[in-house]
């Protein structure tokens, strides 16, 4: 398998698992985010740490699309390949930054719910605040950095024709959809305008997903970036 082939293939599977961790995490998560009280409520603590850890899981697996993609799309644009490479390692930082907040949420709960001298309501004060912290994580992270990925990697594929362009022009549509939809959120107070953020949705989800299933099936299209990508070989 030449390095263009693996590059691929690593790549595709990193995007399907961004999918695989990302999606059951919105469910598993959902006893500490819709329970205001969950902080001295019996809680769900093991779903919520399962969740957490798919969000880890989604956050690395973001870094490794970027890492495997990097050797290729770099002989398009360097420092567009460079600027993806750093919006991926932020988009999963900002996801991490959520995930401790969590996580200290459960260790609240456990270390001081119902304990003697413990004020109930400041604790439900302190779990609405991290909880608050992983919300706009959320939107920083998962709403906000994925459009400015789609806008750096889509531009590097669409030029090089590394795959089918309709799949970067997914990216590039729902770009600025996505980017505009989470900037209106961010100064309503973190509130989406509903509309807005399901029709942005769309065409990234698509992307994403299109890109991860082509490049497992089908990896890179023939390209003038490619050529001399394939690893040596060592004549006898």
């Amino acid at each position: 398998m030449d390095s263009t082939r693996g590059a691929a293939l690593v790549a595709g599977v990193f995007y399907l698992i961004t999918f695989a961790a990302s999606i059951p995490a919105v469910f598993l998560l959902a006893p500490v985010l819709d329970n205001a009280d969950y902080i001295v409520s019996s809680g769900a603590d093991t779903a919520v740490l399962w969740g957490c850890f798919l969000d880890l899981v989604n956050a690395l697996a973001c870094i490794g699309t970027a890492v495997a993609l990097f050797p290729v799309v770099r002989r398009q644009n360097q420092a567009v390949a460079l600027g993806f490479v750093t919006a991926r390692v932020m988009e999963a930082a900002i996801i991490v930054l959520g995930v401790v907040s969590l996580l200290a949420v459960v260790t609240l709960r456990q270390d001081l719910a119902g304990a003697p001298g413990t004020d109930p309501a400041s604790l439900v004060t302190t779990g609405r605040a991290l909880v608050a912290v992983r919300d706009w994580t959320f939107l920083l992270g998962p709403s906000l950095m994925p459009g400015i990925n789609a806008l750096l990697l889509g531009w590097l594929l669409y030029r090089s024709g590394l795959v089918p362009r309709i799949i970067p022009v997914l990216g590039l549509i729902g770009a600025p959809l996505l980017i505009a939809s989470a900037i209106a959120a961010l100064f309503r107070g973190n509130d989406p305008v509903t509309v807005l953020a399901a029709i942005a949705t769309v065409p990234i989800f698509l992307w994403e997903l299109s890109l991860g299933v082509w490049l497992v099936v089908r990896g890179f299209k023939p390209s003038p970036i490619t050529p001399g990508m394939a690893e040596p070989t060592v004549a006898p």
